[in-house]
């Protein structure tokens, strides 16, 4: 196990940004890193502040020794991150709101579970429970759609990353920067990293944690996800515990934060009691 020298926010690059008195926590998904949110971090933090940062695989974290991929081989530990990164920039006084866009939706939903004290809701965005279709429930993909995105990765990964990004972010006609933005990054990572982290998110089954989930949630959908088939976000609805809602994005592809970002700002606008 690795050990950090520095504090795991220095690791992990995060910063605040904004005064407000409530605080937002920004979550990136696999093969990301905080940039994503670059479009929607300056309006919101004219009313919030705002914590972004990068999970220890993003390709934008410094020292790549620092993610071990045998302790990440669940979403648990992402969540004792999460929670960790809180305590140590001292934002547990009162509970903040969390949007986990992907793999990060699920890493929040457990650290609510952990810690239901920290969060006052959680807003998932693109979030998934299980990737394949098993008995009566469609996760969107079969085992062996699943088994050839790992082989790819594994064989020849650069290669790999451009027609994963473009299909994924789903704009390369109406939005090739989104497109390119996403290639960079997710090419950034490690290849031994982007194959574990895949390996984590594309096999995980989290259905059972659901109905632990008692913080309100807000499941964040685009109405053409070819990653997350939109039964998903009702099979979710219906499972947690807590109070929860769903607000579609009319917009293709797994990023509106990054394609559609005004449309995702009027619905955490709306989510959050404000008028802009």
């Amino acid at each position: 196990m690795v050990m950090l020298e520095t504090g795991l926010s220095t690791a992990m690059n995060a910063k605040v940004i904004g005064t407000g008195e409530e605080t937002i926590v920004l979550a990136h998904g696999y093969g990301g890193d905080q940039s994503a949110w670059d479009k929607i971090v300056p309006d919101l933090a004219k009313y919030f502040r705002i914590l972004v940062f990068d999970w220890l695989f993003s390709g934008a974290v410094k020292d790549q020794q620092l993610f071990d991929p045998e302790k990440y081989a669940s979403f648990d530990a992402f969540a004792d991150d999460l929670i960790c990164l809180l305590e140590e920039m001292s934002l547990i006084s009162s509970p903040v709101v969390f949007v986990g866009h992907s793999m990060s939706g699920m890493i929040g939903c457990i650290a609510s579970i952990k810690r239901p004290e920290l969060f006052k809701r959680l807003i998932l965005v693109g979030a998934s429970p299980r990737y394949i279709n098993i008995d009566d429930y469609e996760g969107g993909f079969k085992k062996t759609d699943v088994d050839d995105i790992i082989s790819n990765i594994e064989s020849n990964f650069q290669n790999w990353t451009p027609g994963f990004a473009s299909l994924v972010v789903g704009a390369k006609d109406k939005d090739p920067d989104s497109v390119e933005q996403f290639t960079k990054c997710l090419s950034n990572m490690k290849p031994e990293h982007a194959l574990s982290v895949a390996k984590t998110v594309f096999y995980s089954d989290e259905r059972e944690i659901l109905d632990k989930v008692s913080t309100p949630c807000t499941i964040v959908q685009t109405t053409g996800d070819l990653v997350v088939p939109n039964s998903v976000v009702y099979y979710m609805q219906e499972k947690i515990k807590g109070k929860s809602s769903v607000e579609f994005i009319d917009t293709d592809g797994h990023f509106p934060h990054l394609t559609a970002h005004q449309q995702l700002l009027d619905v955490l606008t709306a989510v959050l009691g404000l008028s802009v």
